[in-house]
């Protein structure tokens, strides 16, 4: 399935190799003032070439081809792509014969018979999280009153973000890492119980990402060892403030007026240069391999502005099935 939302719906599509990669926003409202200018410092931030990044570098100016004219949305679907262009794609066809560790490989080739594009990873890369960020500009647009901060708060262990890429640069391997957001000034009264709740939602948004491998609100795992006196977050006003915030910002499943508080957890990345073992298909044996092409260090440092762009994808969804059931 490559839809999310269910009013406010995105559509992504393409492949790391492919020529373009992209998305198409359906329910945009009309008349969002939207210029190629707008998306720049979220993609920016977001590109490779900063260290502990990957060396491959694109342009990513986005092309809107539909749903924007005269410098404004329309309320048509809206489409915009990317074009690939600095590929190497025989870094890939000359690693096919082995199943690389951590990599969708052998997934990919039993669901999809073989037909799978593998180069650079294909319809699996964070190359297309380039779209979900250009979504992300949009729907920033649609929350004006709405502030969204992800940021890295470890690497490879250490809340020192340097040093925890160094570790990882002397291993000569590569290092995960931690991601805290923060959402302020959310209404109260978006989300549902059940299928619906906000956690749910963003939760499902956040795993979608490349490489998360764990969501956590407010207090967290860490509620497990508390007691419920000491989770509880009491009430001391009529409006619904509270003197702490272990929820997260959700009770029910519903924005309570609290800031929305979740963190990530990034699994190392699965291309590393370090030698390992792994099924050869042609040879029918487990040989030594080792990964080459051009890959992140630690694929938390440009993931931040992605969160953003998701959680922003959730609220407008939400802030819409709210106005729809009101």
């Amino acid at each position: 399935m490559n839809s999310f939302n269910t009013i406010f719906n995105i559509q992504i599509f393409g492949a790391s190799h492919g020529p373009v990669v992209g998305i198409t926003l359906d329910h945009v409202p009309a008349g969002i003032p939207l210029e190629t200018a707008d998306f720049l410092p979220d993609l920016e931030r977001r590109k490779g070439g900063q260290k502990g990044g990957t060396p491959r570098v694109e342009a990513d100016i986005p092309q809107i081809v539909s749903g924007h004219f005269n410098g404004y949305t329309t309320g048509a679907p809206l489409t915009i792509l990317f074009e690939n262009q600095n590929i190497r794609s025989e870094d890939y066809q000359k690693q096919r014969a082995f199943f690389r560790p951590g990599h969708a490989d052998f997934v990919a080739q039993e669901k999809f018979k073989g037909f799978e594009d593998f180069r650079g990873g294909g319809h699996f890369s964070a190359r297309l999280t380039t779209g979900i960020v250009a979504a992300g500009v949009i729907a920033k647009k649609i929350l004006p009153q709405i502030t969204i901060e992800a940021l890295v708060t470890e690497v490879g262990g250490e809340k020192d973000i340097e040093k925890g890429l160094q570790k990882a640069i002397t291993a000569k391997d590569s290092a995960g890492g931690l991601i805290s957001c923060t959402i302020q000034h959310v209404p109260i009264g978006w989300g549902e119980p059940f299928w619906d709740s906000v956690e749910s939602r963003m939760a499902q948004a956040m795993f979608s990402i490349p490489a998360v491998k764990g969501v956590e609100f407010g207090a967290g795992f860490a509620a497990a060892r508390m007691f419920g006196t000491e989770h509880n977050d009491v009430y001391i006003g009529a409006q619904g403030r509270t003197a702490t915030n272990h929820a997260g910002g959700v009770i029910g499943g519903i924005t309570n007026g609290n800031d929305i508080v979740f963190r990530i957890a990034l699994k190392p990345t699965a291309s590393t240069p370090k030698e390992q073992q792994s099924y050869n298909r042609e040879t029918g044996q487990v040989a030594p391999y080792s990964v080459k092409g051009r890959h992140d260090l630690c694929v938390a440092l440009r993931a931040p502005v992605i969160v953003e762009a998701m959680a922003a994808l959730v609220l407008v969804d939400l802030m819409m099935l709210h106005k729809a059931r009101n």
